[in-house]
C-alpha cells in the first residue's frame, strides 16, 4: 500500500505541475497529494527561492499567514542543523533533522524554539530542484512525537517528486508575473486555441513578440517559435490526465539577446489550448540589484552571488577559475562596500534588505488572491 500511494502521488504531482496553476493553488493541491504518500503533521511548509541566490522569496503554510521574522533570522544569521540552503545545494537534496543531529534533534536551536512549541518532533526538508539543476524552492514536512521517523523511502520519494514540484513552482511564478506585471522584463503569456487563434495575451507581450525574428503581430501573425512550442506541447498531450511535456525554445532576438519560450498544454477543462510563456533567457535580478545598491563590480557580483548560495572559498575559486587569494580580495572589497564584516552578515544583509520585503509583499498578495512574485525587490531600500 505504501508504494502504491507513493506512485499515485508522484503521478498526481507531475500532472499538477503541468496545469499552469497559480502558486498557492499548486501548493495546496500538492499538500493534499503528499498526505497519503508521506503522512505529515499539520501542514507542509512551502518556500520559493531565487535560483540566482537561493534566498527565500515566498513562504506558504496553511494556517500560518506570516512567517515569523525570527525563523528567517535563524536561517540566515545562525549556525544550525538541516538548514534549507545547505540541503538545496547538496547532492541528495533532501535530509531529516534526526539524521543531521545524529538522532538528537535537541542539538538544534530551532528544534526547541520553533518546532516543539508547535507540537512537532521531526523535520524533513527537500530542495525543489528542476531537471536542469536550478533550485526553485523547498518544502518542510513535520511529524509529531510518537510517529515513525521519516525513512529512506520517504526521502527517496521526495527526491523523485522534487523536479515536478520545482517545475510547478517555476511556472506558477512565471504565470503570476505575466498576468500581473512588475517591471520591464516580466514574462509575457499568450494562450492559443487549438486552431492557433489567440485566446488571450497579457499586457506588454507585444514587446516580446516584436523582438522575435519573424512574425507580424500587427497583422495577427505570431513568430514561428510561438507556434513551434505550442504545437510541440499539444502533440505530447493525451488529455486532461496526461497534459504532456513542457516545450522549450531558445531564440536570438532582433536586439541581440536570447529569449526563452515555454509551451504547455492546457487541457484540464476539456478544450485543447496551449499557453506560451516568453521571458528573457537570464531573468535573474540579483546582479543588477547588487550593482545599483552597492556599486559592486561584475566580478564582485559573481563572488557575492556564490556566497549567497553557500559556496566556500574553494568552490568559488573553482567556479570562477580564480585563485583563493583573489576570492578573498574580492570579498574584502565586497565587505567594505556593503558595510559588513563576515559572509554570514553579507547574506543576512542582502536577504533582509532585498528579499524579506519580497516575502512580506507575497504574504500580502496571497491574502487577497493575487499571484506571488519571484526574485528580490528591485527598488533600493
Amino acid at each position: 500500500m505504501g508504494w502504491y500511494a507513493k506512485d499515485r502521488a508522484r503521478e498526481r504531482i507531475a500532472r499538477l505541475s503541468e496545469q499552469g496553476l497559480d502558486l498557492v493553488t499548486f501548493w495546496r493541491a500538492c499538500s493534499e497529494a503528499l498526505a497519503p504518500a508521506v503522512p505529515y503533521y499539520m501542514a507542509p511548509c512551502w518556500f520559493t527561492v531565487d535560483p540566482a541566490s537561493l534566498l527565500v522569496t515566498s513562504h506558504f503554510q496553511e494556517g500560518l499567514p506570516e512567517i515569523p521574522q525570527a525563523w528567517l533570522a535563524q536561517e540566515y544569521f545562525e549556525d544550525d542543523f538541516n538548514k534549507m540552503t545547505d540541503i538545496a545545494r547538496s547532492e541528495r537534496g533532501v535530509a531529516t533533522l534526526h539524521e543531521a543531529t545524529g538522532g538528537d534533534p535537541g542539538r538544534s536551536a530551532r528544534y526547541g524554539r520553533d518546532m516543539v512549541p508547535y507540537g512537532a518532533d521531526q523535520e524533513m526538508i527537500a530542495g525543489l530542484r528542476s531537471r536542469s539543476g536550478e533550485v526553485w524552492g523547498a518544502v518542510g514536512l513535520y511529524r509529531e512525537p510518537g510517529r515513525p521517523l521519516f525513512d529512506a523511502d520517504d526521502q527517496e520519494f521526495m527526491q523523485a517528486v522534487a523536479p515536478s514540484l520545482a517545475e510547478g513552482a517555476r511556472r506558477g511564478l512565471l504565470l503570476g508575473e505575466a498576468t500581473d506585471p512588475e517591471g520591464p522584463d516580466v514574462p509575457g503569456l499568450i494562450v492559443l486555441r487549438d486552431d492557433w487563434s489567440v485566446e488571450s495575451m497579457t499586457p506588454g507581450v507585444e514587446r516580446w513578440l516584436s523582438e522575435l525574428p519573424d512574425g507580424d503581430p500587427n497583422r495577427g501573425e505570431l513568430p514561428s517559435a510561438v507556434y513551434a512550442v505550442a504545437g510541440q506541447a499539444l502533440r505530447t498531450a493525451e488529455g486532461s490526465h496526461a497534459p504532456g511535456e513542457v516545450a522549450v525554445a531558445r531564440v536570438l532576438a532582433r536586439t541581440g539577446r536570447w529569449i526563452v519560450l515555454h509551451g504547455a498544454s492546457l487541457v484540464s477543462d476539456g478544450a485543447r489550448r496551449s499557453a506560451v510563456i516568453i521571458e528573457p533567457a537570464h531573468p535573474a535580478r540579483i546582479s543588477p540589484l547588487l550593482m545599483a545598491a552597492y556599486g559592486l563590480t561584475v566580478r564582485e557580483q559573481d563572488v557575492t552571488r556564490l556566497v549567497l548560495q553557500g559556496g566556500s572559498t574553494a568552490q568559488i575559486s573553482e567556479t570562477l577559475a580564480i585563485s583563493a587569494q583573489t576570492v578573498q580580495q574580492h570579498l574584502k572589497s565586497v565587505f567594505e562596500k556593503t558595510g559588513v564584516r563576515s559572509r554570514r552578515d553579507l547574506v543576512g544583509k542582502v536577504f533582509f534588505t532585498h528579499y524579506e520585503p519580497r516575502v512580506r509583499d507575497n504574504e500580502r498578495r496571497v491574502a487577497v488572491g493575487r499571484p506571488a512574485r519571484g526574485g528580490p525587490v528591485d527598488r533600493i531600500q
